[in-house]
């Protein structure tokens, strides 16, 4: 099974590249009605995941206008949820009585059974920071975002709580619309690392965000499923920790506290994965103590300057740490890495430093 497929119109000549895309993107995506002013050299580009019942599509275009009228939700209906994170540009979607414009970083969410109007609007300032250059996907002005589609009888929540959610704007800066937008991102960002046998692990995952969103927007939480409130607990708790790695205070009890459970509810969280919370942090904090440490942009950087910036502030503790994770002390680590680093960068043959070439 491939997971990831790619589209691009480039590859095409212009006059074949609009057509090309409305037939790809009814085929695999949902059927539309597609206009745009760009249709004489239309660059646009997709990646879709394929994770089973879901679907994650990476895309981006040139400003376009697009329909789904009532005779072709009759022809065909996944009974769908769409949602789109905007990255770039804004999109505005008419339906279900709401007429709503989402900017970047907001999300929309679609319902493929009712008829709705859309537009996608470029906005050159409206980017995302860190998140606007999607891998894959780079090089094409217009607007950008991340689509999901999620049918609707895997969202554990009253269907007639979520339709209130249509067409109206969900924020993806902070909180578990964080986390979503978060996922997002790393998923189409690293697409071509995950196999077939991941793709029901991601699936759930995605199912379990989209599901806890919606559940917060409608002050539902508690209609979740325990497995799902638990596992989006369990990605909060984590998103938490590595955000406050930094910080030498950052203990399972501050976890805790700033999620309002026990310690006991949250070393159960994690004992459900494998994992302990301070195991978490310690393991979290060598992995970053250990990439920055082979970094030739820290090579001036004192070794417990490294350790102290992801909170290990205790010399021998850290040392001791290092040791037993990777079979070295961390300043020795540092002279190999570094200096195979070196030595492979000589032994580069002529040209190697080029860009490659598409």
């Amino acid at each position: 099974m491939t997971m990831v497929t790619e589209f691009r119109t480039s590859a095409l000549p212009a006059a074949e590249r609009f057509d090309f895309w409305y037939g790809m993107v009814n085929d695999a995506i949902v059927p539309n009605r597609l206009r745009s002013d760009h249709t004489p050299d239309f660059r646009a580009r997709l990646r879709l995941m394929d994770l089973g019942a879901v679907q994650v599509s990476a895309l981006r275009y040139p400003p376009l206008e697009t329909y789904r009228p009532a005779k072709l939700i009759r022809r065909s209906d996944p009974e769908s949820y769409q949602l789109m994170l905007n990255l770039r540009g804004g999109h505005r979607i008419r339906q279900g009585g709401h007429d709503t414009t989402g900017s970047a970083g907001e999300m929309l969410l679609y319902d493929t059974s009712r008829p709705w109007h859309g537009w996608a609007e470029a906005d050159a300032v409206s980017a995302v920071s860190g998140i606007s250059g999607i891998s894959g996907i780079s090089g094409i002005s217009g607007i950008s975002g991340i689509m999901v589609q999620v049918p609707r009888a895997l969202l554990p929540l009253p269907q007639d709580g979520v339709r209130s959610l249509i067409a109206t704007r969900l924020p993806g800066g902070q909180g578990v619309g964080g986390l979503l937008a978060g996922f997002l991102k790393q998923l189409v960002d690293h697409a071509g690392s995950y196999t077939p046998a991941d793709a029901a692990r991601l699936a759930t995952i995605m199912v379990d965000l989209l599901a806890a969103v919606c559940a917060h927007h409608l002050e539902a939480e508690r209609l979740l499923p325990l497995e799902t409130q638990h596992h989006t607990l369990f990605l909060r708790t984590r998103a938490f920790i590595e955000h406050h790695l930094a910080d030498p205070e950052l203990t399972p009890a501050a976890v805790a506290a700033a999620h309002n459970v026990s310690t006991r509810q949250l070393y159960r969280l994690f004992q459900a994965k494998g994992l302990t919370v301070a195991g978490w942090i310690r393991r979290r904090r060598l992995e970053n103590c250990h990439r920055d440490l082979a970094d030739p942009r820290h090579r001036h950087r004192p070794v417990q300057a490294v350790a102290s910036r992801w909170g290990l502030t205790d010399k021998a503790h850290f040392s001791r740490l290092f040791r037993a994770a990777y079979g070295m002390p961390p300043g020795d680590y540092r002279r190999v890495a570094q200096n195979a680093g070196r030595e492979g960068t000589e032994r580069q043959p002529d040209g190697a430093h080029d860009q490659p070439r598409c």
